[in-house]
């Protein structure tokens, strides 16, 4: 029998949802891992434990993570919903973490649904208002941003698509391009079979765009202040476009986006994976990444791509047979604004706050380029290996000032072993930074860098001593 601590494993939700994910009936999923019918309806009803044997068979069926099915549910995907209860409107009801958790494994719709009517509430709030202000905001769609929304389907996807991986890869077998030479082979391919003229213009005639394409004169400009990186990204993005319109219609139409506008940014992000999925293709690029310890240096030479766009493609490698390290990744600026939020495994991002200041991420732009690790520790125990760097777009002219972000990437602490960043450090026994979510629902006491006290806790400032925190407060 499957033990987590001293629990039995019940998994009767995540069976369902597996079995639902995959378009399958309870027959046909008892036929693959060999039980009765009748057997996996106890197992989905949580009347039967799940055993350590069934544990294996999931795996090899639907090579599943067997960590992530046998992980305890409280560690996982209740951290949106703990933000939502975590609200002083809610403080009165005591809602325990087991059962936020419980909630969040047992019905994920539900939990979803009441995120985003939170959402919707602190919208109104910030608009001025209740009453009929906060029905207006409600109701017109304003709580779900089309970025929240497409971010949320991506993350849904655990950020990767198969057709698309498929597709990227048969394109840049096709094309035969050396990395170096992809921008030379997606012209020709553009200019002989789309008869598109391919043209590198002036700031002037582009003014604030970087790509344009004329479909009625059949040409593509790039502006002058792309790199190489970014024109071969460009290239890509136009011939995933063109070729391959029937894949990315086929996802739109299965994740019916709320709204034109929503489906129009789906639709450009779908691309862009496409895009980049031919520019790197999974195998050649999962390939490079064992071999080289994850060195984003040597990936970036290899393919001839840009350190942000190779650290993007480091999260969507969860292809089952041929997974990667699962990493997370953010893109900040440095006001703290959260601009991507990607993962292929599971990480506490905060929902409604930016990252914890704790995490170096922040402090990358003290130096400037250069690659700067460390292990943080969330509140539930789990600890992560991350490594960060800024990254720099290029001004169109001097006095345009240049925009300097920083991405952040990082995984499980289990996995830095296999990259080149963790060498010479003490994985045994690390030296661990506590981190949390956004201050307003953290709740790690004795924090120096804290901006704001925990909004379900009580505050307990006195006149006769001083907290390290400037928001002391109660714990239970």
């Amino acid at each position: 029998m499957a033990i987590v601590g001293d629990k039995k494993l019940f998994l009767g939700a995540r069976l369902k949802r597996i079995r639902r994910d995959l378009g399958i009936t309870q027959v046909k999923m008892a036929e693959d891992l060999a039980v009765s019918p009748s057997y996996l309806n106890l197992l989905e009803r949580n009347q039967r434990p799940v055993t350590a044997q069934m544990l294996l068979k999931l795996g090899a069926a639907y090579d599943l993570d067997l960590r992530s099915l046998a992980s305890d549910p409280e560690g996982g995907g209740g951290a949106g919903l703990s933000e939502v209860f975590a609200d002083q409107l809610f403080r009165d009801l005591g809602v325990a973490r087991h059962e936020v958790a419980e909630v969040a494994e047992s019905a994920p719709a539900v939990s979803e649904a009441i995120v985003r009517l939170y959402r919707a509430y602190l919208d109104a709030r910030r608009a001025g208002g209740a009453g009929e202000g906060a029905s207006d905001a409600a109701g017109s769609g304003g709580a779900l941003t089309p970025s929240d929304w497409v971010r949320d389907f991506i993350q849904g996807q655990r950020n990767y698509f198969a057709e698309l991986e498929e597709r990227g890869e048969a394109l840049a077998a096709e094309l035969h391009p050396q990395p170096q030479d992809f921008a030379a082979a997606a012209r020709d391919r553009l200019a002989e079979r789309h008869r598109i003229e391919v043209r590198i213009v002036s700031t002037e005639v582009l003014n604030d765009s970087l790509r344009r394409y004329d479909h009625h004169r059949k040409r593509l400009f790039l502006s002058e202040v792309l790199s190489g990186a970014g024109r071969s990204f460009a290239l890509a993005y136009q011939l995933s476009l063109l070729e391959h319109a029937d894949a990315i219609g086929a996802i739109l139409a299965r994740a019916h986006a709320p709204d034109p506008a929503t489906q129009s940014l789906l639709k450009v992000s779908l691309v862009n994976y496409l895009a980049a999925a031919t520019l790197m293709p999974y195998g050649a690029f999962h390939d490079v990444c064992e071999r080289s310890a994850y060195d984003i240096d040597r990936l970036c030479a290899r393919f001839g791509v840009s350190y942000e766009q190779a650290c993007h493609r480091l999260t969507n490698l969860a292809k089952p047979g041929a997974r990667g390290v699962p990493f997370f990744m953010m893109r900040v600026d440095c006001a703290g604004n959260i601009s991507k939020r990607f993962a292929s495994a599971a990480f506490p991002f905060s929902r409604f706050g930016g990252a914890c200041p704790r995490w170096n991420l922040h402090d990358s732009f003290r130096t400037p380029g250069r690659i700067i690790t460390q292990i943080v520790e969330t509140l539930d125990g789990a600890r992560y290996f991350t490594f960060s760097r800024t990254v720099r777009r290029a001004a169109a002219s001097y006095a345009a000032e240049p925009s300097e972000l920083a991405i952040g990437l990082g995984c499980e602490l289990r996995h830095a072993g296999r990259l080149v960043y963790a060498r010479g450090l003490d994985l045994a026994a690390p030296l661990a930074v506590g981190i949390g979510p956004s201050c307003r629902i953290c709740e790690r006491a004795a924090c120096p860098q804290r901006a704001a006290e925990p909004i379900n806790r009580t505050l307990t400032v006195d006149d006769f001593s001083k907290s390290v925190s400037p928001y002391p407060f109660s714990t239970p």
